[in-house]
């Protein structure tokens, strides 16, 4: 498969909102209704390239952001600039900047949690959500941090190794180019591999993420070497930093957002994800039930992994206009 052509409308700019210049890609009439699309870690919302024109040409206004911390929009320093009020903050911002009141928010992996932000803590701007990869999940009971070490004890987890400044960032930032190879042609394990990789995934050690991650022997037919080369490129540049903030704010989330425990997530949701994504192991989709109360579905695409968007554009980009072609939007 080969990297899409820029659809004919598609431009990019940088959009000052919310304290930050974010590089945003944007397709569709002008008139069309937003749809944000989210992206996840590490990604750009480059991840997005299959999706803009399918929906550029349906009659929407496809607004893609670099999210903060990532390629061409501004990282900020301090820890907290990336908590989940400033994160759906930009999307927010992005949307006024439109002179749109609502928007559809559509968001992968960590763009997931974002946009189920933005429909918690914005539900008046946001028409409708869907997340893939990850499920819309509630506030939890205690602070995540703290469940994951209940969960782990003395085994290797990521989002715990991710939390001190500095080590994780230099792992992932040792060797860009091996770092983007193994995450997006390494990640989701080989059929019958999934308890093995799990486990050596969580094997306590002293090795990093990136580490525990295989080498793979070549390239899914997904990706071609041109389009991991625009990943490699970027994070060579920028380094990981930006993006691990995000994780490093899991408490910072939960703490002020106590007005959120007990609620539902009350507007139009869908959520997609691959049949081989590991992240299934640790957030089925069970995960919404009782949270969500308008739900319109879930689908699970076979032969995907974590990296599902780019995967199976096709299956994905039917399954993102069959839901919005569902919902009220005026």
């Amino acid at each position: 498969m080969t990297a899409p052509a820029p659809h004919p409308t598609q431009t990019e700019r940088r959009v000052a909102t919310n304290g930050v210049e974010l590089h945003v890609l944007e397709a569709g009439p002008s008139d069309g209704f937003p749809v944000v699309l989210s992206h996840g870690f590490p990604e750009l919302g480059y991840s997005w390239r299959h999706q803009i024109a399918p929906l550029a040409d349906a009659g929407y206004r496809v607004i893609v952001p670099d999210q903060r911390g990532y390629g061409r929009s501004d990282a900020p320093e301090p820890i907290e600039a990336y908590d989940i009020h400033n994160l759906t903050g930009d999307l927010i911002g992005l949307l006024d900047e439109t002179g749109h009141d609502k928007a559809v928010f559509i968001g992968h992996d960590w763009g997931a949690m974002v946009v189920n932000g933005v429909a918690t803590l914005h539900e008046e701007r946001c028409a409708a959500v869907m997340t893939m990869s990850v499920p819309l999940l509630p506030r939890g009971p205690i602070a995540p941090t703290t469940l994951f070490k209940q969960i782990f004890g003395d085994s290797f987890f990521y989002m715990l190794y991710f939390q001190e400044p500095g080590v994780a960032d230099a792992e992932l930032g040792r060797d860009a180019a091996a770092t983007m190879t193994k995450m997006l042609a390494g990640l989701t394990p080989p059929k019958g591999q999934e308890a093995e990789t799990a486990m050596a995934m969580a094997a306590p050690g002293d090795a990093g993420f990136v580490d525990r991650i295989p080498m793979p022997e070549g390239l899914p037919d997904w990706l071609s070497q041109e389009e991991l080369d625009v990943y490699i490129t970027e994070f060579t540049r920028t380094g990981f930093t930006g993006g691990i903030n995000w994780y490093r704010n899991l408490d910072r989330n939960w703490e002020t957002t106590e007005q959120l425990a007990g609620a539902k997530l009350g507007v139009p949701s869908a959520f997609l994800t691959g049949a081989n994504d590991p992240v299934n192991l640790m957030s089925p989709a069970a995960v919404m039930d009782g949270y969500v109360t308008d739900h319109r579905g879930t689908t699970v695409v076979e032969d995907a992994g974590h990296w599902v968007q780019q995967e199976k554009p096709g299956e994905v980009n039917e399954a993102i206009l069959s839901f919005l072609g569902g919902l009220d939007l005026r």
